[in-house]
């Protein structure tokens, strides 16, 4: 709740604001505030569904896909009438001529084109922000009519199970999500960029290409909503990891055929999609979960910067994954306790002829 009523003043205050160090206060307030509802979203759906917190944990991260493939449309919605509003453009050899003494037609388009910007942004802006200050006291209701029940969950003592690695386990996660998250946002903020510079295609094409990602990655978070009912969340994790590396292996060698470049878009979206809402279900089964890349592009025009960092990002999700699971799978001290003491039950009612009811 506070997490999304800071969102919601800095929202309300960027459109109104005049000064930069004004405005990377408020973004710094949103960037802060996201941060805390992102982690402590996961940790409220662990501690509200435990062991079934699979599809709701899915259908958490579905909402967030779904907003970054409808936002820039809705952005484009909102823009729809700026392109026809051209400033007048001098010939070469007057640019700096232009740039210095403008002229009354080009004072007054620009006046008008900010004019235009500033309502449709103002109203998105304040839109969104009223959205997110409704939800904000709804948050609120729940907790102040939740106390009870957090009282009496205090009072009653909880079973906090620890794997023998746990801080491993922790450890390793944080670098396993810093490679998903990493090629994730390097790959759905730069795929436009990519496909100009690199592919050379036009700006209608690249901006497909962008929303293809988004759109795959979206529907397949959707469709994990009800795979997470009936699959392991380990199983969904190697099967998103083998088809993210084999797609980005494609993309890294054949990314210069038109075909290849679709089609290894789309699938490596559709398998990035269920990998952290999984991650956090998976690790919540073996320990104690607690709310406790840029563009190169410029610089190297010949090498597919992009698809090289997926590469090497699904590379080491395959071998961090693996590495989670031997250490999640292996025997605490407690286990090894409690089964050495069932072995020597049974060894003492084996011999006494009696069966566990009648001991």
């Amino acid at each position: 709740a506070l997490s999304m009523f800071g969102t919601t003043v800095g929202l309300y205050g960027i459109p109104w604001c005049k000064k930069s160090l004004l405005l990377t206060v408020l973004m710094s307030v949103i960037g802060a505030s996201m941060g805390i509802l992102d982690t402590g979203g996961n940790v409220l759906a662990l501690n509200t569904w435990g062991a079934e917190a699979g599809p709701h944990m899915q259908a958490l991260h579905f909402s967030f896909a779904a907003g970054a493939f409808v936002a820039p449309i809705l952005a484009k919605m909102a823009l729809g009438g700026s392109e026809s509003t051209d400033l007048p453009v001098a010939g070469k050899t007057n640019r700096s001529v232009a740039r210095s003494v403008p002229t009354a037609s080009a004072v007054s388009a620009a006046s008008a084109l900010k004019h235009h910007f500033g309502t449709e942004f103002l109203w998105s802006y304040v839109v969104i922000g009223t959205y997110l200050l409704f939800v904000s006291f709804f948050f609120f209701i729940l907790y102040s009519k939740g106390s009870s029940a957090r009282d009496k969950s205090k009072a009653s003592p909880q079973k906090s199970v620890f794997a023998k690695y746990h801080y491993a386990l922790i450890f390793l996660l944080c670098i396993f999500f810093c490679c998903y998250v990493g090629a994730e946002v390097t790959y759905g903020s730069y795929i436009f960029t990519y496909a100009k510079v690199f592919a050379e295609m036009k700006e209608n094409e690249a901006a497909a290409l962008n929303s293809v990602f988004w759109g795959a990655f979206a529907a397949c978070r959707g469709v994990a909503i009800f795979c997470a009912a009936c699959l392991y969340p380990g199983t969904m994790i190697l099967l998103s990891i083998v088809g993210s590396a084999v797609s980005s292996l494609c993309l890294v060698f054949f990314a210069r055929y038109v075909a290849v470049l679709w089609v290894g878009t789309a699938v490596y979206g559709a398998s990035m999609a269920a990998i952290f809402p999984s991650g956090i279900s998976w690790i919540e089964q073996y320990t104690v979960v607690q709310g406790k890349s840029g563009y190169l592009q410029g610089r190297f025009h010949h090498v597919p910067v992009v698809m090289y960092t997926a590469l090497v990002t699904s590379a080491m999700t395959v071998v961090l994954f693996p590495l989670m699971y031997k250490l999640a799978r292996s025997p605490s001290e407690s286990d090894l306790k409690e089964r050495s003491e069932s072995e020597d039950r049974k060894a003492l009612l084996s011999n006494s002829g009696l069966n566990e009811d009648e001991e």
